[in-house]
């Protein structure tokens, strides 16, 4: 999502709010963890409270009944604590954040309750709901089609503004906000989770008080777990969970990231991202699940089903987002919002899966992306906002903007003459629901005057509002609008690191393993140098304490303990402290005693070095070339030429960089993506062969600038020589595959065929083992055949000497294409089978697929 620096329209009218009092209020409720609520019916009358008269700390969710119609500020209602005050026109503050002073003593572990196997997802609009509806004003109508950033209602000394609260909530009927605190200005670093209630809390009660009397839906970006939430774990970021291969670490973070959002009293994640990253120099790579379709579909499939579960019954949950529809990932350039060039057959091809899958497993929201494809703003496309995501793939949920972008039609992409012609156009044409505004009233204003005018229809507007509502009370917020104390009592939990170091142990891949090189022994003298060894936040990257991650200033000590590095991972595994060097700075700025460095590593056994990238999100991470800076190549080369030690280079990065002569100069390299706050342990324990490595590269990584979009799904025709190929990967034991068979020569709609074959461990150590099913058509008539197509996959562990036979199943109608008519069909042919191709490029079978091409499986 957003807060890139286009020009906003100022508040002015917020400026009148100027002597505002802040309210900073204590609350929570006792739900347990696996705690449940109902889906109570809200009061129609439109001036008449529909929430139960209960404030914070009160009731737990299980105790709340039907909403009654008197008002939440009945006097029967158990009161929050008094707040103190301080009013925001005494700005004593001198603008550096501090860190939260909330110390955490999180319990060891926890439980949740019971998840029905039953998907739970947007559908039909209550009766009551839309009773709701027609009782409201229309002012109160495109409130709740309106977000405002949480930076609007913090005053001068980082603390809650409720007159600016009341402002929004009671003149403008506001229905959402969204945002960290710590990334508009608030006063702490990064907010605990009973820290960020007491401000979630305090919005609530005055909106369940004032305006709408409707509780406010809460956005956060919690895309790496709950990283906006102090001492969450932050995962592996999305492109490291896709390295594992497996589905199920994508639904633990989303899990655990519910549970932490919930407990600051946010109910709506902007995750997962579901992107297929095509360009390389994208600074959003590291944030999606790859370039594959079919693996992106199956992490985004479990991530959702973790983000929100039974969501309609389970209070622990969240809304998902399923973002950015469409086709954000292959920016023309490279650059953050840059044109896409996507013909709408290979759209449908590659980046509607994941998305399909998404609505398969119930996401309740959506997101459009930024910028435009083939010249069409997604903002104001009916195509692909009504025809394509409401019509074709039936979502049912509520849809959200992303930042600003109604109005960046006229400020930034000349895609609309005026404001007016920006939000007519957003709603008229398209199935937008909620406009993140996200500074001032300007959406209001103009929504309401349309309405008003007849150029937009009240019915339009009731639409999206009766989804918005609907949601708001699928997440029980009608009966439960508070945080739970409960859950804030898990938050950074050693079962939440336990998951995140998981999910890394599982992600870092194994590029290269010259004469064994790797794993290191503790009995070697071994010299560690680089600027990502000793650093906690470049190991998670953007995403993480703040929008663009800790800042220079705030260094690691952000974290207050709540982080590993790997130095410390290194000293966990071998009882000793590693001999450490910066040798460079993360920019390749800097250079520190190179004399010394080459003399330490001369007296080494290996040198470990530790490169990769700055923090950086969206448009700031912007690049020109793929390549790393050239110190951290030149540190790699002279080390290794001059101390004539093995160097084995570990890479920390958001996306893959060019690595120049650091292929040759190194024996061993390990891609360790962004594995996260504690993805320390797990590169130590990699390093020294404690965790075998199991990874897989979710991306075809380019060894030129050339290849920068050259992905495993491209046109056959085309060399496909990378410097590693998608699904490439290496482990310390040594797994043979043999005896490759199917089930039938042919291959016909309804008849799928079972691929099988033998693994077995023929080295030392245990190894998990993904085993992935690629299909290339010989020909395909009129339409080039990919290069190969991942079909199916599994992750499969083998002890030392095991041996396991391995089935999955291949379908004809997993061969369909869109063709340029925008119907699905298959194309008869000869079709290569292979197994680990890259690895293994032998284990492979051809098979007939037989297929009237006439025959139209799905049609847009």
């Amino acid at each position: 999502m957003k807060y890139a620096p286009l020009l906003y329209f100022t508040l002015s009218s917020l400026a009148t709010v100027a002597k505002a009092q802040e309210s900073n209020m204590a609350a929570g409720s006792s739900a347990t963890v696996a705690s449940s609520g109902t889906n109570a019916s809200p009061a129609t009358q439109p001036n008449s409270n529909p929430y139960p008269t209960r404030a914070p700390g009160s009731t737990s969710a299980a105790q709340t009944t039907a909403a009654p119609s008197t008002p939440y500020s009945s006097s029967t209602a158990a009161q929050p604590p008094a707040s103190t005050t301080l009013p925001s026109d005494k700005c004593t503050w001198d603008q550096k954040q501090i860190p939260d002073p909330v110390k955490l003593n999180p319990v060891a572990s926890y439980s949740y309750q019971p998840e029905s196997p039953n998907v739970q997802a947007p559908g039909a609009i209550d009766k009551d709901i839309l009773k709701m509806v027609r009782g409201l004003t229309l002012e109160e109508k495109v409130g709740q089609m309106t977000q405002i950033q949480v930076g609007q209602i913090i005053d001068c000394n980082g603390k809650l503004n409720k007159t600016a609260v009341e402002y929004w909530v009671g003149k403008w009927k506001v229905g959402s906000f969204l945002e960290s605190p710590g990334n508009r200005n608030g006063i702490y670093q990064w907010y605990s989770a009973e820290k960020f209630a007491e401000m979630t809390d305090a919005v609530q009660e005055v909106a369940t008080k004032m305006g709408s009397k409707i509780p406010v839906i809460w956005g956060l970006d919690s895309v790496r777990g709950a990283n906006y939430v102090k001492g969450a774990v932050i995962f592996p970021a999305g492109i490291a969970t896709a390295a594992t291969f497996d589905p199920q670490f994508a639904y633990d973070a989303g899990r655990i990231a519910a549970k932490d959002t919930r407990a600051a009293g946010a109910h709506w994640v902007f995750a997962p991202v579901l992107d297929i990253g095509v360009n390389k120099l994208w600074a959003r790579t590291y944030e999606n699940f790859g370039e594959d379709p079919y693996l992106s579909s199956q992490m985004a499939y479990s991530s959702v089903r973790g983000f929100q579960g039974d969501y309609k019954t389970d209070r622990t949950r969240v809304a998902a987002c399923m973002k950015h529809f469409i086709a954000y990932g292959n920016p023309f350039d490279g650059s953050d919002r840059a044109n896409r060039h996507v013909a709408d057959h290979e759209l449908l091809e590659y980046y509607v899966p994941s998305f399909k899958a998404a609505i398969e497993a119930g996401s309740a929201t959506a997101m459009e992306a930024y910028g435009a494809v083939s010249g069409e703003t997604v903002m104001l496309s009916n195509f692909y906002l009504q025809t394509l995501l409401r019509e074709h793939l039936g979502f049912k949920g509520f849809m959200v903007t992303d930042w600003g972008e109604i109005l960046s039609q006229v400020t930034n992409y000349k895609t609309a003459r005026d404001p007016e012609q920006a939000v007519e156009g957003a709603i008229s044409r398209t199935s937008t629901d909620m406009s993140m505004v996200a500074d001032d009233e300007s959406f209001n204003n103009i929504t309401i005057a349309l309405v008003k005018s007849g150029r937009i229809s009240e019915r339009r507007i009731d639409q999206s509002v009766a989804r918005i509502l609907q949601a708001k009370k699928d997440l029980g917020l009608f009966t439960h609008p508070f945080a739970d104390k409960e859950l804030q009592k898990t938050v950074g939990s050693a079962q939440d690191i336990k998951s995140g170091r998981d999910t890394a142990r599982e992600s870092i891949t194994l590029l290269k393993n010259a004469n064994g090189a790797l794993p290191l022994k503790t009995s070697e003298n071994v010299l560690f140098l680089g600027p990502t060894l000793n650093s906690s936040r470049y190991l998670s990257g953007g995403w993480n304490v703040h929008w663009q991650g800790p800042s220079e200033e705030e260094g690691d000590a952000v974290y207050q303990g709540f982080a590993d590095t790997v130095l410390t991972g290194i000293k966990q595994v071998t009882g000793s402290p590693a001999k450490y060097m910066p040798a460079v700075d993360i920019d390749g700025t800097t250079k520190y005693d190179w004399d010394g460095v080459i003399a330490a590593a001369k007296q080494a056994d290996k040198v470990i070095i530790g490169l990769g990238e700055h923090t950086y999100a969206e448009n700031f991470g912007n690049i020109e070339e793929l390549a790393l800076p050239q110190a951290h190549i030149d540190l790699v080369s002279n080390v290794a030429k001059q101390s004539g030690k093995p160097v084995i280079t570990v890479l920390v990065q958001g996306r893959p960089r060019l690595l120049s002569s650091i292929v040759n100069d190194s024996s061993a390299i390990i891609n360790a993506y962004l594995p996260g706050s504690y993805g320390g342990l797990p590169i130590a324990e990699i390093l020294y062969g404690k965790v075998n490595p199991s990874g897989r590269l979710p991306y075809t990584y380019p060894a030129h600038s050339s290849q920068a979009s050259h992905t495993i799904w491209q046109a056959s025709y085309v060399p496909y020589v990378p410097q590693w190929q998608f699904g490439y990967g290496l482990g310390y034991s040594t797994i043979t595959y043999s005896n490759v068979s199917v089930s039938s020569p042919t291959l016909k709609i309804g008849s799928p065929l079972t691929v099988s074959v033998t693994l077995t461990n023929s080295g030392a150590y245990d190894q998990k083992e993904p085993v992935m099913l690629f299909t290339h058509q010989t020909y395909r008539f009129g339409y080039a055949p990919d290069n190969y197509r991942l079909r199916a996959f599994t992750k499969v562990a083998l002890k030392a000497g095991e041996t396991k036979q391995v089935k999955l199943t291949l379908k004809a109608e997993d061969m369909a294409f869109w063709d340029r008519n925008l119907r699905r069909r298959i194309e008869p042919s000869p079709v290569v089978v292979a197994v680990n191709p890259y690895t293994h490029p032998d284990i492979q079978a051809t098979v007939q697929l037989e297929a009237d091409p006439q025959h139209v499986l799905e049609r847009l």
